[in-house]
């Protein structure tokens, strides 16, 4: 009986118990931290999957979510320092990619362009502002300055549309992200200025502080964090783990150094994407991991954080307030529409990139309500304008998602099918020979920055001699193939495996290579031997024999991406041999990749076919050319040449055209004279003839 009773008081206390601390959780709104993080994982989850259904920006509908679940909604979530530092965190990211996924040189020859935009999206909406809120809505001159430059700024809320339809690097997105920090470093200076106004304290004290302290930071963020980046990655190498949390520890404190020099987080998060931007392949495993990250946690979190600030309250606020929503929504969206028409008519645009144009630079968010927020506060604007910029960020970050979508998958087809008739033509199937662990990741990211097209192929080779150690070798192989499949898969690339038994390595990497019609055949040079006793150098005499495909020899001693400059060596007659364009070719995605100058070389009557390929590939690294024609003074080139270039030599097979007697001397110099270089060896494509059949 006394065991009975204190298992039914047992069994009581503990359901009591259970219910309270179930009624604790479900609190509204949810307060319990990982209650919190599930709910907002959820919507991350299942919106995107729900709006591809009903084929709506996926932007949309996570921002409606917010709108929802957030304290103006159903209130099942607070806007809490966790959700405002995560959605901190994720237009930080935002920032950091979109200048991360620049091209910088296109960005520097479209910087003209940008500037144009920039003065026009800023200038636009500030005017037709001035107007509109003198005349219609009759604010006094402050309150009307203040309002109409929040009518300036604009987030790129839309981005990662721009971004998941391959767009980042039209010419349109170039310049709207280009225009983005133009126009928000201009709206935050005249915040400022506002800001002095108000408090009296606008004096010449107040100039050179804000002057010297913005130098300053610029010259630590975009001077500094490059050489610094440098020389990180070249120090602390093949951690990856380690490289990603120095990327954003630089996102985090050049945000701090903004904020520290007066401005806002933004500014410095975009300036670090500038300043790490070619130490970050767009290839690579660290930029497929960046990426990764930021589209699949931060950058929604930050969406969903936007709809949490909407209040749908304010239309049953009475008319003024009505009247000030519509008068500012409808005020914003003009000016950067004409902003984005006026763009177009200059530079000759297409409707299409007018409405991205119009879609990345419309929508208003954190700056908008940064500006509002401070001048609320300063009692400058009163409630309605702070609720009508509420409506405000709704209805932009609406309209601005739907064109860049509507827009931009009318591009990315136009886009889609131009390269798709460029590659029905010819694509790249990048053989990779690999013989130990030790060169492994060096070779595989040369074949990762070469394969540019979704359709490139890339294969992994290992060739095991048949000798009575063969089986072992098999064994062995197997393992360095899962281990390059492993490096390839980091970086978000598929690999093929390739495992054959043969009587000689030449032998098997020219049957694989005819097997699979590869374009590029990649080997390493272990650099440690003697030219005479290095095993590559046999295989390279045989592999020069049994292929007619661009053979490259590799000896990478640093970091592709914190290299500077690939300086070429051409022979003459270099541009009569067939793989001429397919080398010049590769050369041109290399330096796209490292983000690198480039140095040619070449005989006088080389120089011009160069130059003209390299046109018709669009080409915009920075390019110089240097006479070069006496391969027996080869070593001047060692003057052009330091640790942190890469050195390309264009060689040639024995009886080709452009073949020199000197070229059999090139292995032992660059092993004596340039030792510390990495270099690559180039025998370009030839063609297939009945004296080039695979030999055994």
């Amino acid at each position: 009986m006394l065991l009975t009773f204190m298992g039914s008081a047992f069994s009581r206390k503990r359901g009591d118990n259970l219910q309270d601390r179930l009624l604790h959780l479900l609190q509204i709104p949810l307060s319990a931290p990982i209650l919190v993080f599930l709910c907002v994982l959820t919507i991350i989850l299942v919106i995107p999957l729900f709006m591809q259904k009903i084929r709506v920006p996926s932007i949309i509908g996570l921002i409606a979510a917010g709108v929802a679940v957030g304290p103006h909604g159903l209130n099942l979530l607070a806007r809490n320092s966790a959700i405002i530092l995560f959605g901190t965190i994720g237009l930080l990211y935002i920032m950091f990619l979109a200048a991360l996924e620049l091209d910088l040189d296109e960005f520097k020859r479209n910087r003209n362009r940008s500037l144009v935009f920039g003065a026009l999206t800023f200038s636009i909406p500030l005017c037709l502002g001035l107007v509109v809120c003198k005349l219609f809505l009759h604010f006094d001159w402050l309150a009307a300055v203040l309002v109409s430059s929040m009518f300036a700024t604009h987030t790129l809320i839309a981005y990662p549309i721009a971004s998941r339809l391959g767009l980042t690097r039209n010419e349109a997105v170039t310049i709207a992200v280009g225009g983005t920090i133009i126009t928000d470093v201009a709206v935050l200076l005249v915040l400022a200025v506002i800001t002095g106004v108000a408090q009296g304290s606008l004096t010449l004290e107040f100039w050179l502080q804000m002057g010297v302290s913005l130098l300053a930071f610029a010259l630590l963020v975009l001077w500094a964090m490059p050489r610094l980046g440098a020389w990180f990655f070249r120090t602390i190498e093949g951690d990856q783990t380690s490289h990603y949390l120095f990327v954003l520890t630089m996102v985090f404190l050049a945000a701090f150094l903004a904020e520290l020099a007066g401005v806002e987080a933004i500014i410095g998060a975009f300036l670090s994407g500038l300043a790490l931007n070619r130490l970050i392949p767009h290839s690579s495993t660290l930029m497929n991991r960046i990426e990764f990250v930021g589209q699949s946690l931060f950058i929604p979190f930050f969406l969903v954080s936007v709809g949490m600030l909407v209040d749908l309250r304010v239309v049953t606020r009475g008319w003024d307030a009505l009247i000030v929503a519509v008068t500012l929504t409808v005020c914003a969206l003009a000016g950067k529409w004409l902003a984005a028409w006026m763009t177009q008519k200059l530079f000759h645009y297409s409707p299409d990139q007018r409405g991205l144009l119009f879609g990345l630079s419309s929508a208003h968010a954190a700056a908008t309500l940064a500006v509002i927020l401070t001048g609320y506060e300063m009692k400058i604007v009163d409630e309605n304008v702070l609720n009508g910029t509420i409506l405000l960020i709704l209805i932009t970050c609406f309209a601005g998602s739907i064109a860049a979508e509507r827009s931009g998958l009318r591009l990315a087809t136009l886009e889609g099918s131009r390269k798709a008739s460029k590659a029905s033509e010819s694509h790249n199937r990048i053989l990779v020979a690999l013989k130990n662990e030790a060169t492994l990741g060096r070779l595989l990211d040369l074949a990762l920055m070469l394969k540019h097209h979704p359709k490139d192929q890339l294969h992994a080779l290992s060739v095991v001699e048949d000798n009575e150690q063969a089986q072992e070798g098999v064994f062995l192989s197997h393992q360095l193939l899962e281990k390059a499949t492993r490096h390839a898969s980091a970086a978000g690339t598929q690999l093929e495996r390739i495992s054959r038994v043969d009587l000689s390595t030449p032998s098997g990497i020219a049957h694989a290579a005819k097997e699979l019609d590869s374009s590029h055949i990649i080997v390493g040079w272990n650099a440690r031997l003697r030219p005479s006793e290095m095993i590559f150098g046999s295989v390279l005499q045989r592999l020069q024999q049994q292929t007619w495909q661009m053979l490259l020899v590799s000896k990478i001693q640093h970091p592709l991406n914190t290299m500077q400059k690939i300086v070429i060596a051409v022979p003459a007659q270099a541009e009569f041999e067939k793989g001429f364009p397919r080398w010049i070719e590769t050369i041109h995605i290399l330096a796209k990749q490292m983000g690198a100058r480039l140095h040619f070389f070449a005989a006088p009557e080389a120089i011009g076919p160069i130059q003209q390929t390299l046109q018709s590939l669009h080409n915009t690294s920075q390019c110089a050319f240097s006479e070069f024609d006496d391969w027996e003074d080869f070593l001047i080139l060692a003057r052009e040449v330091s640790i942190q270039d890469l050195l390309v030599v264009i060689a040639a097979r024995r009886q080709t055209v452009s073949y020199d007697p000197q070229m059999e001397r090139i292995l032992p110099k660059l092993n004596k004279h340039f030792a510390p270089i990495s270099f690559l060896l180039i025998y370009p494509e030839q063609f297939q003839s009945s004296s080039q059949e695979v030999m055994v």
